[in-house]
């Protein structure tokens, strides 16, 4: 086997070693720490749930929500989001979830460095919005953006033969240019997500759709911003956000924060399964003889997403 073969495996195995410990690390600690989430003295709990990063899958933070939305000891629940968005419909789904929880008990938004897009989708579903005057939000919009190569192809005398039951079939294919068709097609389907996204934010926020549609062309707004248009509620951080979702519960007192704890059902079977996908991908990466393998597939589709020059 040559010598940067042995390499990938070895990388593979420090990266298995590392979920290893991590995990007995977590499992330690959740079991430290007791069972369910109803930890802490005080009496006016409000469950917090963390949206962090490019939102690529809802699952777990929709999870949290559900025990927290059906847990009575829980007064009110506080999401603390700090995302440049991501796919749509993760995004949508957490929308709906957090508007369905608002019926049961106040559900309020602290928006961390930046809020925007799926991020500030998934917000407008809230009781209460707070963020900070330097906070990035808004950018109300969707994107999807497809690479084209065939002038590179064609230059390195590659062809790519291509063979579909229907016109349409290949949409959005790197390999040729996209035709009037394929635009008018795909940009029907960019039209309905946008009218999607923009009543969402009005009926969220108590808006007519005219007057969300001036500030829905993709634009980032301050925290400040957001406040002067109505698109958030108040300025403040998470402490703010804390005393207001106890507020809005008709609770005095200052807010127990109450954490999710780990499921101990997490344990070794998922432990091993992250494990297990670590090593077979540095595999693949030896088998292929290179890392590009394992790049592959990088998520296409329709992003409600903070445009990349901003940070995302």
């Amino acid at each position: 086997m040559e010598k940067r073969h042995w390499t990938y495996l070895l990388l593979a195995g420090l990266v298995s070693m590392l979920v290893f410990c991590g995990g007995v690390v977590a499992v330690v600690s959740a079991t430290s720490s007791g069972s369910g989430e109803t930890q802490g003295k005080g009496q006016n709990k409000v469950g917090v749930i963390e949206i962090s990063g490019v939102i690529t899958k809802a699952d777990e933070p929709l999870k949290q929500l559900k025990k927290f939305r059906d847990n009575d000891a829980i007064k009110a629940i506080l999401i603390r989001v700090d995302s440049p968005g991501g796919a749509v419909a993760p995004s949508q789904e957490l929308h709906d979830a957090i508007e369905h929880a608002t019926a049961q008990k106040p559900v309020v938004v602290s928006m961390a460095n930046v809020a925007a897009s799926g991020g500030f989708y998934l917000a407008v579903a809230a009781t209460k919005i707070y963020a900070e005057p330097g906070t990035l939000t808004g950018s109300i919009g969707v994107i999807a953006e497809m690479p084209q190569v065939d002038a590179l192809l064609e230059a390195a005398k590659v062809k790519m033969n291509v063979y579909r039951s229907g016109k349409f079939k290949d949409l959005g294919s790197p390999f040729r240019a996209p035709t009037d068709d394929d635009r008018k097609l795909f940009q029907g389907v960019i039209d309905d997500t946008y009218d999607q996204f923009l009543h969402a934010v009005a009926e969220g926020r108590h808006l007519k759709v005219e007057e969300v549609r001036p500030l829905a062309d993709g634009r980032v707004l301050t925290g400040r911003q957001a406040r002067d248009h109505k698109l958030i509620d108040e300025l403040g951080g998470l402490e703010e956000a804390a005393r207001g979702a106890v507020a809005l519960a008709k609770l005095t007192g200052e807010p127990t924060l109450v954490y999710p704890v780990a499921d101990l059902h997490f344990g070794l079977r998922d432990l091993m399964k992250d494990e297990s996908r670590a090593v077979g991908e540095g595999l693949l990466a030896a088998a292929r003889g290179g890392l590009s393998g394992s790049l592959g597939g990088a998520g296409a589709g329709l992003f409600y997403l903070l445009p990349s020059g901003l940070g995302q």
